[in-house]
């Protein structure tokens, strides 16, 4: 099972993360988020850090130029597009970085291979979070039960208010390409401060 921490925003905890055996850790670049990295992360010192962890720039609806700047300026490894950023996008980042694509579910969708389709050749992950006021960070789970008869045929991600209280659920999940969790708001002291003895638990317990 692959853990993926989003939204942090100290250099400190991304150290103790990279002793935490989790995968993937995120890093929020839309400025409307609590969590946005802004100025709280220094660019060289997240850049020249060898993390074991696959480091993944957040963004939503972005400009070409800003994501690209990031990967460069941040080291990023991964690009997490959560908007309504199109199939074209994802291909022109693909040459430069994995992608994951984000879609948010409101519970009632009809057909989830159709939703995502247009994407198949040109990411490398999905991931499935609740629609909300905000693109992420909501901290509510839809009902994951929607895509058990989706064929999806992509590793994916479950999102979207999961924490330690989850992790019975979590594991009773079957799906051939359940990929990981992810996770943020239900670990934190703060938006932004993740509790590591919780993502610790969640680490041993998924592991």
């Amino acid at each position: 099972m692959n853990i993926k921490i989003c939204g942090i925003t100290d250099i400190k905890q991304l150290q103790q993360l990279d002793a935490l055996n989790v995968s993937f850790v995120g890093l929020i670049f839309e400025p409307s988020s609590p969590r946005y990295v802004g100025e709280k992360l220094k660019k060289s010192d997240v850049q020249k850090a060898d993390f074991e962890f696959k480091k993944v720039g957040v963004f939503v609806n972005p400009e070409m130029i800003d994501v690209l700047d990031a990967i460069d300026d941040f080291g990023l490894d991964v690009v997490q597009l959560h908007g309504t950023e199109s199939p074209e996008m994802c291909e022109d980042l693909s040459s430069e970085v994995e992608v994951i694509k984000a879609f948010s579910l409101t519970g009632s969708e009809k057909n989830i291979d159709e939703l995502v389709t247009p994407y198949d050749a040109v990411c490398d992950y999905y991931l499935f979070d609740t629609s909300g006021k905000n693109a992420g960070g909501n901290g509510v789970q839809f009902d994951w039960s929607i895509l058990s008869k989706a064929k999806i045929e992509k590793p994916f991600f479950l999102s979207g208010g999961i924490g330690t209280e989850d992790i019975a659920k979590i594991k009773s999940f079957k799906h051939p390409d359940f990929f990981g969790v992810d996770a943020n708001s239900k670990l934190e002291t703060a938006p932004g401060i993740k509790d590591m003895a919780k993502v610790l638990e969640l680490s041993l317990a998924l592991r």
